[in-house]
């Protein structure tokens, strides 16, 4: 804890000032804009959070009809006596009568489940504990729901509460120790599950995931039967099944089972051995998403890593036409029944808030709904742009560029260069108000789409998988590389950004090539590749890194380990390392050892490390936190950058 002060006072005494307090200034206005997320409506209800501007948490509202006047279900705000509380998980049931709802606390990913009654706005009896990354699939008539969640303490080894995740069924009213257990796979510690019940409220649909990996199994219980004995559909790990819905008595699933970038098939859950068909095939975009809304397939592509919106029959997967998508950008959400005459989806841009839009199937009419956002800069004068560059190895990769429109080539841009290349995770255009305090002073916003990401499909993940994690630092390099070979800017100029598997990218880019940065930001960062899955729910990403522990695997593991790869007396450049003592997630012992080393190797450039004591890993985190840490941030990138 004395370390812990020390270092913060140190870092306080390099980014406070003038400068700092007028990034707070101008960082309190650029956030302050309403943002609503996409409507779903239960019953006769939509329901959608709101905040305001500057509200730290977002509201929960529910509203009756598209233009009827909207009340406060839940408001985090109001419930934050003893920290920050979050609201972090939410599953309405299906005539809008109750919200299951799931709240955090100071950041951790723990979360307890209430039930709130929607007509009134008070809480049941119910409340259901040792829940993380929560699953909740109500059944139609709304008596209950089913639900993940990982062993009570005490009940098995320590440590081992964050593992054996299992599946339960609660009804209302009963205590959790009543709770059904209703599946499980007691020998497979990684394992953990969705659930989700078909529209029809006949099939119940279990996903098993091992640790990180979208690689998945699939059950299905027959809920019109007497067997509770769920049905294997898919099984062995070998491909990723996503369960959109349920059409014609059988069963529809978005897989990349011989099809990296994605196919919608369907299976007989009552013959699973018939196997499975093709109902809408691989193309040339990856596919991401799907769902069954107004009897219509309604999926989502990423094309050149940034979104389009296509529609199927839900029979023969024919085309059934397209949803015009404005600009380059990022669907945020897509809502909608299968009986539904309308949906709902978000969309958002590098330069532009998310917009919410309601699509009538009916009219085939697109029209804004809800109220636009207003910002404190003018959109227009900023332009992005995709460019492609060659990687070490020749592989091509993309990568998108935001800044003021005509800046010229002088070499002298600071860029403020992203990334992350892990987990099949896609980095795709999104609003980031931060980001303009840098774009306002003639600075650019670089974001390539490396591998081990999910931009094009599950071969170009792999390809930033366990051994090859390597070519995930080479893309990035890259990139600095061109940005300066490209004429915009110079390795002085760049500042390289990332967080939790992002920053164990920028800690690892670092320390391989400290010559092609001017600073360096490792926020919440996977930093001792030896011994990350021995902390927390670090075992999960064995699936993605691989395990010091197999002898095959600790030599590509250490070769690239940041803490391990630190030199003495090596000239690194400027670094800020965040962490925050309630990660549940990524171990913040990680950060501190990587910041303590880098301090003990002894060079001149700053090493400073900002420790965050009520804040877990970045979900749930508190605006006028996010604005605090942000102004230290940018504080820290143009002092080093000597940006004015």
């Amino acid at each position: 804890m004395a370390w812990v002060e020390a270092e913060n006072d140190l870092t306080r005494s390099v980014v406070e000032g003038p400068a700092r307090d007028a990034l707070v200034k101008r960082l309190t206005k650029l956030y302050d804009f309403p943002r609503t997320s996409v409507p779903a409506r239960r019953g006769g209800y939509y329901f959608f959070t709101h905040n305001t501007g500057l509200q730290d948490q977002p509201v929960l509202y529910v509203q009756e009809g598209t233009a009827g006047s909207r009340r406060v279900l839940i408001d985090p705000n109001a419930m934050s006596a003893d920290g920050p509380v979050a609201l972090t998980a939410l599953a309405i049931d299906d005539s809008g009568e109750f919200a299951a709802y799931g709240l955090s606390k100071s950041g951790s990913d723990r979360q307890e489940i209430f039930i709130r009654r929607i007509a009134d706005g008070t809480d049941l009896p119910d409340r259901l504990l040792w829940v993380k990354f929560a699953s909740i699939a109500w059944v139609k008539d709304g008596s209950g729901f089913y639900y993940t969640r990982f062993p009570e303490p005490g009940t098995v080894a320590p440590g081992d509460e964050n593992y054996f995740n299992k599946v339960y069924y609660h009804r209302l009213g009963d205590d959790q120790s009543l709770d059904d257990l209703i599946f499980e796979k007691p020998d497979e510690r990684e394992t953990v599950f969705g659930v989700e019940v078909s529209d029809e409220d006949r099939w119940v649909v279990i996903t098993a995931f091992k640790g990180s990996s979208d690689r998945s199994e699939v059950y299905a219980i027959d809920r019109q039967s007497n067997s509770t004995v769920p049905v294997a559909l898919f099984t062995g790990f070998s491909a990723a099944y996503a369960f959109i819905e349920s059409a014609a008595d059988r069963l529809l699933f978005r897989t990349d089972h011989d099809a990296p970038r994605g196919r919608i098939i369907s299976i007989d859950p009552l013959n699973p051995q018939g196997g499975a068909r093709e109902l809408v095939p691989e193309s040339a975009d990856k596919l991401s998403s799907a769902a069954v809304i107004h009897q219509t397939i309604v999926a989502a592509y990423m094309h050149n890593a940034s979104d389009t919106l296509r529609m199927f029959t839900t029979l023969s997967g024919e085309p059934a036409g397209q949803v015009d998508l404005p600009e380059i950008g990022s669907l945020t959400g897509v809502s909608g029944r299968p009986e539904d005459d309308e949906m709902f989806f978000g969309y958002t841009s590098f330069t532009h808030p998310a917009i919410n839009y309601r699509y009538d199937f009916r009219t085939r009419q697109l029209e804004p709904f809800g109220e636009r956002s207003t910002i404190q800069f003018k959109p227009d004068e900023y332009e992005t742009s995709q460019v492609w560059y060659r990687s070490k190895d020749g592989t091509s990769i993309s990568m998108f560029l935001v800044a003021r429109k005509g800046l010229p080539k002088d070499g002298k841009r600071p860029v403020l260069l992203t990334g992350y290349g892990g987990f099949n995770i896609s980095l795709t255009p999104a609003f980031d108000p931060s980001n303009f305090v840098l774009l306002e002073r003639g600075g650019m916003y670089a974001v390539p789409n490396l591998r081990g990401g999910g931009e094009y499909g599950e071969s170009w993940h792999e390809a930033g998988m366990f051994e090859r994690k390597q070519t995930v630092f080479d893309d990035f390099i890259a990139a600095a590389e061109w940005l300066a070979a490209s004429g915009y800017t110079n390795p002085k100029q760049i500042a390289i950004e990332g967080g939790s598997n992002g920053g164990l990218l920028t800690a690892a880019v670092m320390v391989q090539r400290p010559d092609l940065y001017g600073a360096v930001v490792c926020r919440v960062p996977v930093a001792d590749m030896l011994r990350y899955h021995r902390f927390t729910v670090g075992r999960f990403w064995i699936s993605e890194y691989g395990s010091a522990d197999d002898p095959a695997q600790f030599p590509f593991l250490y070769r690239y380990s940041p803490l391990h790869n630190v030199v003495d007396g090596a000239p690194y450049p400027p670094i800020l390392v965040t962490t925050a003592d309630t990660d549940d997630r990524v171990a913040p012992g990680m950060a501190k050892k990587f910041a303590a080393r880098l301090q003990a190797a002894g060079h001149s450039a700053p090493v400073l490390i900002r420790v965050e004591t009520r804040a877990g890993h970045g979900a749930g985190k508190p605006l006028s936190k996010t604005i605090e840490e942000d102004a230290d941030i940018f504080s820290f990138i143009v002092r080093m950058l000597g940006v004015e």
